[in-house]
């Protein structure tokens, strides 16, 4: 009972030092992903701004060109593809914007404010690369977070209930081990005694 209480302790404790590590290399990519969201909100609301005065400036040069393209689009140009990214056991999603085929409007509005409509759409897909990104890392974030709290608990139940628990049954052990020892040796002192008695008659 006593071995196979210290190789549970001894089991205890090094997965407390195996979670330990864990809930620190999340702890890490989790603060790292917190300052690529702030750098990345930040350079949005740039992006953004920069978008919609494209926009005012296209409507102005060539009128309202909302319906004409409308129509005319058939599929999604930038499409999204979604991949996983594994830190210390954990999968984070990731997502990514690419090109999908050729730009089939690449010449549209050259008699009309071609030059507009080529830097509006150039910002859009700056603006929709962005987005794409933030809503990665931001999934990111909230995975993250979801587990470090499971792994924080794990660690903590190991380090204040498990282990002394396991440590208090080791020491219960032990003390009534060292009793029955104790019990032992004054039984044999007794028998020993009678025996000098018995040859002393």
């Amino acid at each position: 009972a006593q071995m196979l209480m210290k190789s549970r302790l001894h089991g205890a404790q090094k997965g407390h030092g195996l979670l330990k590590k864990k809930a620190d290399a999340l702890q890490m990519r989790f603060r790292l992903i917190l300052g690529k969201i702030i750098e990345t909100k930040t350079l949005m609301g740039e992006v953004m701004k920069e978008a919609a005065f494209s926009l005012a400036e296209a409507k102005f040069a060539t009128g309202d060109f909302n319906q004409v393209v409308l129509q005319n689009v058939t599929k999604a140009q930038i499409k999204i593809r979604s991949k996983k990214d594994n830190v210390a056991g954990v999968n984070l999603p990731v997502f990514e914007s690419y090109q999908d085929g050729t730009d089939t409007y690449e010449l549209a509005g050259l008699a009309r404010g071609g030059q507009q409509l080529a830097k509006l759409k150039k910002n859009y897909q700056r603006a929709i690369k962005l987005l794409v990104e933030l809503a990665s890392l931001q999934t990111s974030f909230v995975t993250l977070d979801e587990v470090i709290k499971i792994t924080n608990r794990r660690v903590n139940a190991i380090e204040h209930v498990i282990i002394p628990r396991i440590e208090k049954t080791l020491a219960y052990i032990i003390s009534e081990l060292d009793e029955l020892e104790r019990e032992e040796f004054y039984r044999l002192k007794k028998i020993q005694d009678k025996k000098k008695q018995a040859k002393a008659k």
